[in-house]
Parts: C-alpha cells; structure tokens; sequence
C-alpha cells in the first residue's frame, strides 16, 4: 500500500475560521497585551510616572502642565484600550482610540527628537492600521459574539 502525501497548503478539514481571521485574532492579542500591560504597569505608580514624562519634556515647547495631566491619561488610557482589545469590545472605537493614542505619543516623541522611540510608534502605528482596516476579519471578538446572537 502507498501511502499519499497531501501537502500542507492544501485544506485537509474545514475550518471554521478563516486564517484571516486567525491572522486578526493573534495581532490583536498580541498588540492588546502588550498595550495593556504598558497601562497596568504604569498605574501603580502612576504619578512618579507622570513626573517623570514631565522631566523628559522639559526641553520640549510643551507647558509642563500640559505634559503632566496628558502623562496622567496615558496609563489609562492604554489600560483600556488593550484591556478592550483583548476582548473584541466597540473594536472600530478602540482601534481608532489607539491609533489616536499613538499619534499622540509620536508627536510628543518627535518633539523630544527620540527618533529610535519614534520609529517604534510607527509600528504600532501600522499594526492599529492593520488591524483597523482589517476589522471584518475579526474573530474570537465580543462584537462578534454580539452580533451572531442577535441573529
């Protein structure tokens, strides 16, 4: 008896899944822990981290009132953000949040002239995109969830 070899690009089993939905699935886990946990390891030290983004911007033409109350938002911001990623929660909403998020950042980072931090808010950048403009694919979402069970 001849055993056949079925190569590994060939579908041997249906899928429920589409790998661009497991594709979507994975990036926005990985980007949703990874802005997740920027914010939750901010949070308890939340104010010495606002002073000292303050202390880096010292340079920069920014009021340092300004810089502090936005360095308070940002932890939790990215708390929430990453923490509704994970989910699937409002995607549209949350991916646009953190595409404006990481404008925000990028401008700040461009001001101080940290080109290096700012070529990695760019990939940041693309992966929100990425996601964003790939958001029918979502899988594994609580949008989609919502959405299979009002039909």
């Amino acid at each position: 008896m001849v055993a056949s070899w079925t190569p590994l690009s060939e579908p041997t089993t249906t899928h429920t899944l589409s790998d661009a939905s497991l594709a979507h699935t994975g990036l926005r886990f990985i980007l949703g822990v990874n802005i997740a946990l920027h914010g939750l390891t901010r949070l308890p030290q939340w104010t010495a981290f606002a002073e000292k983004i303050t202390g880096l911007f010292s340079e920069t033409p920014l009021p340092p009132d300004l810089v502090y109350a936005t360095a308070l938002v940002i932890p939790l911001a990215e708390t929430l953000i990453g923490v509704a990623m994970l989910i699937g929660v409002r995607l549209r909403l949350v991916l646009s949040a953190g595409l404006m998020l990481i404008g925000l950042l990028t401008f700040g980072t461009c001001l101080r002239q940290a080109w290096d931090a700012a070529g990695l808010q760019l990939v940041y950048g693309i992966a929100f995109w990425l996601l964003l403009s790939r958001r029918a694919d979502a899988a594994l979402a609580w949008d989609g969830w919502r959405a299979s069970r009002a039909r």
